[in-house]
């Protein structure tokens, strides 16, 4: 992982542990954000930790499993990083299904916390 930029390697494991996180117990991402941190979710729009992880506890599953098939990061001029996640997840026993997810990451009091979140599974209703 040393040769990869810094703000990839950053950006990796972020997203490695907020998808361990989420997978295991959901009500444990509260100390990815900040009071100012913003999720859009399906549309819905949520501000602040406690909302935030309101809304992430109280999706209507009881388990699930995220699989990453690619991700990208990138360093903005404010030194933050813009992270975008393409993969799949199985929510109980439904069916699998894409979805795509993407953070912006800012360095807050000696941590990486999510400042912005937005998800979308990939749905095509044509």
């Amino acid at each position: 992982m040393g040769d990869k930029p810094i703000w990839e390697q950053i950006g990796s494991s972020f997203i490695q542990h907020y998808y361990q996180l989420f997978d295991a117990d959901r009500t444990q991402l509260g100390a990815i954000y900040i009071d100012a941190s913003c999720l859009t979710w399906e549309g819905q729009q949520f501000q602040g930790k406690a909302a935030i992880v309101e809304k992430l506890s109280s999706l209507p599953f009881q388990k699930i499993q995220h699989s990453i098939t690619a991700q990208d990061h990138q360093p903005t001029p404010d030194s933050c990083i813009l992270s975008m996640v393409v993969g799949q997840l199985k929510a109980d026993d439904d069916q699998v299904l894409g979805f795509h997810q993407t953070f912006l990451l800012k360095s807050f009091q000696g941590a990486w916390v999510c400042t912005n979140e937005v998800f979308r599974l990939a749905l095509h209703n044509v």
